[in-house]
C-alpha cells in the first residue's frame, strides 16, 4: 500500500499532481483551454511594465499579482534598468522549454543535476528604424544549445530533447507563423 504522505517528487515536480492534470484533459478536453495575457504601459523613455492578467485554465481562474519591466541599454535610448524585449522573448522562449525538459525527464525518473538553455538570436536595426523595406525588423531565426546533464542515458536525453521541440508552446510559437490580430483604440 502506498503511503498517502509519501509524494512522487522528481526534480522538484509532483508527479502524481501532473498525472492529476493530464487525467482532467483527457476525461475532458474543456480542461485543456490555457488562456494567458498581459498589460503592458508605457512607463516612460523606453521602459514598460507589463502585468499579467488572469490565466484561464479550464473553468478555473488563477490570479496573477506582480510586474515584469523591460527597458532597452542607453545606446538604444533606453536607462539600461531591466532585460530588452528581446531578451524577455527569448528567456521566455528558454523558460517555456526548460519546463519541458525537467517534465520530460521527471516522468522517466531521471533527476537532473544540470540543465541550462543558451539561446541566441540576431537582428539588424535597419528593419526596426525603418531604413530598409527588404530588411525584416525581427529574427531570421535564433539558434539555442541545451545543456543537461542527471542519471539519464543519451537516448533518453534525445528522446526529450525531440519531445520538448514537438510539444513546447513557445518553441512552436518561434518554429512557425503566428496570425497576429490587431486593433487600434485610440484614447
Amino acid at each position: 500500500m502506498l503511503n498517502p504522505n509519501k509524494r512522487n517528487i522528481v526534480n522538484d515536480l509532483d508527479l502524481d499532481a501532473l498525472g492529476a492534470v493530464v487525467a482532467a484533459v483527457t476525461e475532458d478536453p474543456a480542461n485543456a483551454r490555457a488562456a494567458f495575457g498581459v498589460v503592458t504601459r508605457w512607463m516612460g523613455q523606453t521602459r514598460t511594465e507589463s502585468r499579467p492578467t488572469d490565466i484561464m485554465l479550464g473553468a478555473e481562474t488563477i490570479k496573477r499579482s506582480f510586474t515584469i519591466a523591460a527597458d532597452e541599454p542607453e545606446q538604444l535610448l533606453g536607462s539600461n534598468e531591466a532585460p530588452n524585449p528581446q531578451e524577455l522573448l527569448l528567456s521566455a522562449l528558454n523558460a517555456c522549454m526548460t519546463v519541458g525538459y525537467v517534465a520530460g525527464a521527471a516522468v522517466r525518473g531521471i533527476t537532473l543535476t544540470r540543465l541550462e538553455i543558451e539561446t541566441r538570436g540576431e537582428l539588424d536595426l535597419r528593419g526596426f528604424l525603418g531604413l530598409s523595406d527588404r530588411v525584416p525588423p525581427g529574427y531570421p531565426g535564433v539558434s539555442y544549445v541545451v545543456r543537461i546533464a542527471g542519471d539519464g542515458t543519451p537516448e533518453q536525453f534525445a528522446e526529450i530533447h525531440a519531445e520538448v521541440q514537438r510539444t513546447s508552446p513557445n518553441y512552436d510559437n518561434f518554429a512557425r507563423a503566428l496570425c497576429m490580430e490587431a486593433r487600434l483604440e485610440i484614447l
